[in-house]
């Protein structure tokens, strides 16, 4: 349930805050005063798309926060996303002049799939969406197969999970090809693993190929270098770093009795002593070992090249050895292609007969299910003033198993699509070709009235659903949802009087003028508010004096209403 909605700096609306009930909130107001923004702003926590035209004219950021309820479903949700559970749900949209907007969850940032996610188990909305998805007959087999869900759910998931082993084997057989393709592909899989085996590279090959090549290029620079190193250690006449240590050895021999920081000295100058004869034979071999052919050059630099196309082919040494690996696989399934097609087409089979019982299965529940649900859309347009109107779910025939793999897909094999006659001695025909808005509006009200027994979201908004009914129609409307409303939280904007007066929470909003800026003001009524709101709407207020009366009794007869349900 919602408990509180924020709204800042969008549109009109500077700042708004509201603390709907439980039950049945009603929004009213004149045309333009801001009624679809608020609506707006709830798409947005929902995981609508923001667009900055949304945003107050002269601000840089604007947000809209919803505080909502826990419920069981949620919470799943919230742990698929590793999200801690808590007491309730923040959402929090901020958005902002550049276009870019950002979500949070509970604090978290979130992504507008993981809050659509969530806000499906928290809230459910009609309004031009739901319009425009209902004139689209690929989504009536969902409408049907939501009210079936509890029948479908198990055949469903077993359908699901065969599907999706028939599709990754059709995918397996695809990449099996034909024979020539086979070949050429054979061909040059083999190519490839040649090329990289009889390379012998290693890794870290090039650097070593880049240190040697470095060495021959320099090579008199290095001969000048440990030539004079050497000499500086140890024969310069004038007295090399040897000789030098060695007379700093005799003073400090001297002394080294005397205070035992002048031997610590004496045994680090011998240690250098040492370390420096080391070093000079490690010169000296180096001297003596250098031979700098440049026809080894030619060699390395072949080499290199070699090496580097091998890393342009197929990546680092890493990636090539990876490589090499998949291609031996896949060159041993194509070498065996005969065998493997032989079992991924009896596997096909197979799966293709499960899937064909577990879709006849699907479609016998769908036809059960499609004459219970006419059943029900007819008794609620009945009573919502389409007395004399019939309805149907039309199914496709089930298909025989030779024509069943044209047909079927992840929903089984069938088609549907509801067909409506709206008056009596009229043929049944498609809904989406005759279906009037008023039409419209009462048959999502039917659905909405249907799904109520068994949907287990907790708040649902209603976007104009008056739209094209008036009178007698209107007031059964408004006690639809009255009975919607003590099972889930209804937010509904209205211009009906009739069902404004149902309201256990009102909601006016205009819109105000004041130094050159024009902002949506939202105010909560009290009794006498909705009454003459009630009055407004009904044309009779500053025309008849009996407007306030009337008002007050039909707010009278809908509280006396709501009280027996």
């Amino acid at each position: 349930m919602l408990k509180r909605l924020t709204v800042k700096n969008l549109a009109l609306i500077e700042k708004l805050e509201l603390e709907p009930c439980a039950k049945l909130n009603i929004m009213s107001g004149e045309t333009g005063a801001g009624k679809s923004i608020i609506v707006d702003g709830i798409m947005l926590l929902l995981g609508a798309r923001y667009d900055k035209t949304l945003l107050r004219y002269g601000t840089e950021a604007g947000y809209v926060e919803g505080v909502f309820d826990v419920s069981e479903r949620a919470k799943a949700v919230m742990n698929d996303f590793g999200m801690e559970e808590d007491d309730c749900i923040i959402i929090n949209r901020k958005f902002y002049a550049d276009g870019k907007s950002e979500i949070r969850i509970n604090g978290r940032t979130a992504t507008s799939g993981m809050l659509k996610s969530l806000t499906a188990t928290l809230v459910d909305i009609y309004g031009q969406n739901e319009y425009q998805s209902l004139i689209r007959t690929s989504e009536h087999l969902r409408i049907l197969d939501y009210y079936a869900r509890e029948e479908l759910a198990k055949v469903c998931s077993h359908y699901a999970q065969v599907y999706t082993e028939y599709k990754d084997t059709v995918n397996k057989l695809s990449k099996i090809g034909n024979a020539s393709e086979r070949e050429r592909e054979i061909d040059l899989l083999s190519y490839q693993v040649s090329e990289i085996e009889d390379s012998a590279t290693y890794e870290n090959e090039e650097d070593e190929l880049i240190e040697k090549r470095n060495v021959i290029t320099s090579a008199e620079k290095i001969y000048a270098a440990l030539g004079q190193a050497l000499h500086s250690l140890n024969e310069r006449e004038d007295g090399s770093a040897s000789e030098l240590i060695g007379d700093a050895q005799r003073e400090i021999s001297a002394i080294s009795g005397l205070k035992s920081l002048f031997a610590e000295i004496y045994d680090r100058l011998e240690t250098v002593s040492i370390e420096i004869g080391d070093v000079c034979d490690v010169i000296r071999d180096e001297l003596d070992g250098l031979n700098f052919d440049m026809g080894e050059l030619d060699e390395l630099e072949k080499r290199l090249s070699a090496v580097r196309s091998l890393k342009r082919k197929y990546g680092s040494y890493a990636e090539m050895i990876k490589y090499k690996t998949a291609a031996k696989e896949r060159l041993e399934y194509l070498e065996n292609a005969d065998s493997h097609y032989f079992k991924l087409e009896t596997r096909k089979k197979e799966l293709t007969s499960e899937l064909y019982a577990l879709a006849k299965a699907m479609h016998d529940i769908r036809l059960f299910s499609a004459e219970e649900f006419a059943n029900k859309i007819k008794k609620e347009l009945h009573e919502l003033g389409m007395e004399n109107a019939d309805f149907a779910v039309q199914i496709s025939e089930f298909p025989q198993i030779a024509d069943f793999e044209k047909r079927f897909g992840p929903l089984g094999a069938d088609t549907a699509e509801f067909y409506l006659s709206p008056n009596a001695g009229q043929p049944l025909k498609p809904l989406i070709k005759i279906i009037s808005g008023g039409e419209m509006s009462r048959f999502m009200l039917a659905l909405k009235v249907i799904s109520n027994e068994t949907d287990d979201i907790p708040t649902m908004i209603f976007d104009e659903i008056d739209a094209g009914i008036s009178g007698i129609t209107g007031r059964v409307v408004a006690k639809k949802l009255a009975v919607i409303s003590r099972k889930h939280q209804i937010l509904c904007v209205t211009h009906l009087a009739q069902i404004a007066a149902m309201a256990d929470s009102h909601y006016y909003i205009r819109k105000e003028t004041a130094n050159n800026s024009t902002v949506t003001v939202v105010t909560e009524l009290d009794k006498n508010g909705m009454i003459n709101e009630i009055s407004r709407l009904s044309g009779g207020q500053g025309i008849s004096e009996q407007s306030a009366s009337n008002a007050e009794t039909m707010k009278r007869w809908s509280d006396d209403y709501k009280a027996t349900l």
